[in-house]
């Protein structure tokens, strides 16, 4: 596989013509090299339109996301080199690298001890430095650090935890997939002022829940 080919075939092919047209962020892809996050058993399809298993006999709530998906969330998200991000999930930590080279710190929550170990290896082999990675669960929020400027959830939530929302700092944007499958919809809610969001739909797409994800009460006959 020639590398830098396959890389930018993913960008323009995949990720340009996903409405992905900020060039700070397409020639960040660049930079972050995505097959250096990608376990060695997979690597082949690094820059593949797939989500990637982060471990074999992984279930679907730990694999990588699609390459436009992460593209388009840093996107929406437009980080600025003075915000303080929370990231639920930190899985193999390339989402977290591509964060952290537009935020001041990212500190990422990861629920699975082996995925955070690997993570960790990742990010410290890449040579990123302004990443906090703590274990544990960070579905309903993270009070340790908050309140943050951005807060991206890297699975999805049925519904979307009025105790995360309340983690934003005023002018700070949230990413979640929220909803159930086959349909959920991606989500970008900005913090407009105390108490106060406004929310945009931004694509459908379907993707695994986060572990402990909040639920909504359930009708039952």
């Amino acid at each position: 596989m020639n590398v830098e080919h396959a890389r930018f075939n993913m960008v323009e092919q995949q990720i340009r013509t996903w409405e992905v047209l900020d060039q700070d962020v397409l020639d960040l892809l660049y930079v972050v090299r995505r097959e250096e996050f990608v376990p060695a058993a997979y690597r082949a399809f690094a820059f593949s339109d797939l989500e990637i298993p982060l471990y074999q006999s992984a279930d679907e709530s730990e694999r990588m996301m699609q390459p436009k998906v992460e593209a388009r969330i840093l996107q929406e998200l437009a980080v600025k080199k003075n915000e303080y991000v929370l990231e639920v999930g930190t899985g193999s930590g390339y989402l977290t690298a591509l964060l952290a080279a537009r935020a001041h710190r990212v500190y990422s929550v990861e629920i699975n001890p082996k995925l955070k170990a690997f993570g960790e290896g990742n990010l410290r082999n890449a040579g990123v430095e302004n990443v906090t990675i703590e274990l544990g669960d960070a579905a309903q929020g993270w009070q340790k650090h908050a309140p943050y400027n951005i807060i991206v959830l890297t699975g999805s939530t049925p519904v979307l935890p009025q105790t995360v929302v309340s983690q934003l700092k005023p002018g700070g944007r949230l990413f979640a997939v929220v909803g159930d499958a086959p349909v959920m919809e991606a989500r970008l809610m900005t913090c407009v002022g105390e108490g106060s969001h406004h929310t945009t739909d931004l694509f459908e797409t379907c993707l695994a829940p986060l572990k402990n994800a909040l639920q909504p009460a359930r009708f039952e006959f």
